[in-house]
């Protein structure tokens, strides 16, 4: 059975409708406990069952420039897929990664056409004058657009050195409105700023909310953590694996921006062990991401400022926390004290190495 996803040009974008699975819950309590025995300790608790390469399918629908007010700028790259209906994104820094998907010629397509959709090459020139407001070119436009086109063109090159990635999955809490019981918004920042720094890198964003159950879930997941459990418990008790990502999607994107080696920033070793499964990237370096109050220790212990809506120092630092290098091999990690009462960000982070196996060093207070 197959249903349309989307509409292009006229086009439907067909997917073959998964099969509708069931979720039985455990009916009484001590079905409860063993249930969460089974799915903390079991395999299936860190990710479900991996969609295979050749099944998915994903075109990249349009590109834009998104300069930043940091002074640098970025392409934007949205995706369809036929594994969900969501518009997963690929945040790109640097002329020289493009996308396949997106450079392909479509049938009857005007050059107006593949600049509305991004399949450009170099900077765009203003060519629109007051008179002229409309999509339909002049004759002349449109010969000066090819022939810029041409050229640039003929002068892009491709760079075969590993570039920075990060797959970093959706959180509205943590990137938007700053909660403190994660590190994605940080580490999310973190990613942006290195990538701007060198001048190159790739973010893969993925819609995969509260490791991918959603919102709503993700905001019941919460409210079982203020009665003491932690996020892996709370996940479980509400019926889905302790982490439900797959990484599926952010291969097919990386394999259609022509990437076959490449630097990942995480501390996540399922991430690296499922992208290297499906045989087309390989993870020549894993760069740790080390959360700034672990890093920086004296941002907040010497001024015990920050700002109360995004809650970043207002310490003056030598070495800002957006533009720090994050060492692969980072041994440089102190504890803050253990007379210093605990966040909720630092027992969150210390259940992820705990429980869900993520590679960073814990402050000697936290790893008991």
């Amino acid at each position: 059975m197959s249903s349309t996803l989307f509409t292009l040009f006229g086009m439907n974008v067909v997917a073959d409708t998964p099969p509708v699975k069931t979720v039985t819950h455990p009916p009484t309590i001590h079905d409860y406990i063993q249930f969460l025995k089974d799915q903390v300790h079991a395999p299936k608790a860190k990710t479900p069952a991996l969609v295979p390469d050749n099944d998915i399918r994903i075109q990249c629908q349009v590109r834009a420039r998104i300069p930043t007010n940091e002074g640098g700028e970025m392409y934007l790259y949205l995706y369809k897929n036929n594994q969900d209906t969501k518009e997963h994104l690929a945040i790109v820094y640097g002329d020289d990664i493009r996308s396949q998907s997106l450079d392909k010629t479509w049938e009857n397509e005007t050059i107006m056409n593949r600049i509305v959709r991004g399949a450009y090459y170099g900077r765009l020139q203003e060519v629109v004058t007051d008179e002229c407001r409309s999509l339909s070119l002049t004759k002349d436009q449109e010969a000066y657009l090819e022939g810029q086109q041409a050229k640039a063109k003929a002068s892009w090159k491709v760079s075969n050195d590993p570039p920075l990635v990060r797959i970093h999955s959706e959180c509205f809490t943590g990137e938007t409105v700053h909660s403190a019981r994660c590190d994605c918004g940080e580490q999310l920042d973190s990613a942006m700023s290195q990538m701007q720094q060198a001048g190159r890198g790739v973010i893969v964003y993925l819609r995969q909310e509260g490791r991918n159950i959603g919102l709503m879930e993700k905001l019941k997941a919460y409210n079982l953590q203020d009665l003491g459990h932690d996020t892996v418990a709370a996940n479980v008790l509400l019926s889905h694996p302790a982490d439900g990502r797959t990484y599926g999607i952010a291969n097919a994107i990386l394999k259609d921006l022509q990437l076959k080696n490449v630097q990942l920033l995480t501390n996540n070793p399922d991430k690296i062990k499922q992208l290297e499964s499906y045989g087309s990237i390989k993870v020549v370096k894993r760069q740790s991401m080390v959360p700034r109050s672990w890093s920086i220790p004296t941002l907040n212990h010497i001024t015990g400022q920050s700002n109360h809506l995004t809650g970043r120092s207002t310490a003056n630092s030598p070495v800002p926390f957006h533009i720090r290098p994050f060492a692969a091999d980072d041994s440089s990690t102190v504890s803050s004290g253990a007379s210093s009462p605990r966040n909720e960000l630092d027992k969150y982070l210390a259940v992820k190495v705990k429980k869900m196996g993520h590679i960073l060093d814990l402050p000697d207070d936290l790893k008991e």
